[in-house]
Parts: structure tokens; sequence; C-alpha cells
């Protein structure tokens, strides 16, 4: 079967800025292997499958890998996956598209400017607080003098994802 891919700049003003991103159809077909080969291919921070063009529950079902593995969630993924959904798929304006991850559902939103989406922006998971971590050891690891860690916030580790 024939795949068509994009290659997106996400969180750019003009074209070859911003965050590449490649958006790949009809993944249903494809192995966890295969995603990974393909992400690995395509040698970007992240790619994304779209398993499906038809909404179930509610959202496109949707994988991100990096070159590493699978995530379950990222930013600018979710962002250029939901526009290209806007573009190609859905072909006119809409005020939101729901992603289905692993995480859940991350629904998009869009604003538009002469029928164009002109902002998108999506809901994050809520935040869940993990271990924290001494400012020395942080500091460190970044290669920072300790003074340059602001004391009065935590390092800790948060994901919303």
């Amino acid at each position: 079967m024939q795949r068509q891919f994009y290659i997106l700049d996400v969180f750019a003003e003009q074209k070859y800025a911003g965050n590449q991103l490649a958006v790949i159809r009809h993944g249903a077909g494809l192995s966890s292997e295969e995603m990974l080969a393909i992400t690995r291919e395509m040698n970007y921070s992240e790619s994304t499958f779209l398993l499906s063009e038809e909404k179930r529950d509610g959202g496109y079902d949707v994988r991100i890998f990096t070159p590493g593995g699978e995530v379950p969630f990222a930013g600018h993924p979710t962002l250029g996956t939901a526009w290209l959904i806007q573009q190609e798929i859905i072909q006119q304006p809409v005020s939101r598209v729901v992603l289905n991850y692993q995480v859940g559902q991350i629904p998009v939103d869009f604003t538009y400017k002469n029928g164009q989406p002109d902002e998108v922006w999506m809901q994050q998971l809520e935040p869940q607080f993990g271990a924290t971590f001494p400012a020395a050891a942080v500091a460190e690891v970044l290669g920072l003098p300790a003074d340059q860690i602001d004391q009065r916030f935590p390092c800790q580790e948060v994901s919303t994802g």
C-alpha cells in the first residue's frame, strides 16, 4: 500500500523554519517496528502516524515516534497533526480537532483569519508532579554554576503526558 506523508514546519511563519514534523497517513497497517524505521529514515525529532481518517470516539487515532521510540504525547506533533487533519481530511474550518493518544484525548482548537487557520492551540492533560532534584545536581548536569539556578523554584519532574 502506498502511504502519503507530509513534511510540516510547526511554529513557523515561513517555509523551512520552525520545528519539522513528518506526518504519515494511513498508518494503521504498519507495525511499531515499521513506524520506528520510517521515523528514523525521516530523521526529524518526531513523526506522527495517522491511523485512520475516520473519527473514533470523537477523535482521530495517532501515534508519535521519535528516532528512539514511541512517545505517548508531544506538543508540536500534536499541533502539526491536527492542522494537517483540518487541511487535508476535514477540508473546512472547524473549531476543534481531537487526537486520540495513549495518554487520552487531546483537543486542539483553531481560530481563522480569511478562511485559513490563524492560531492553533491545545489543551494538555493535568500535570503529574514527580520527583524533585537538588538544584546543585541540576546545575552540574547542565554545566552551569549552582548560583544560576533560582532557589525559589523547585527543580521537579512534571509531565502533561
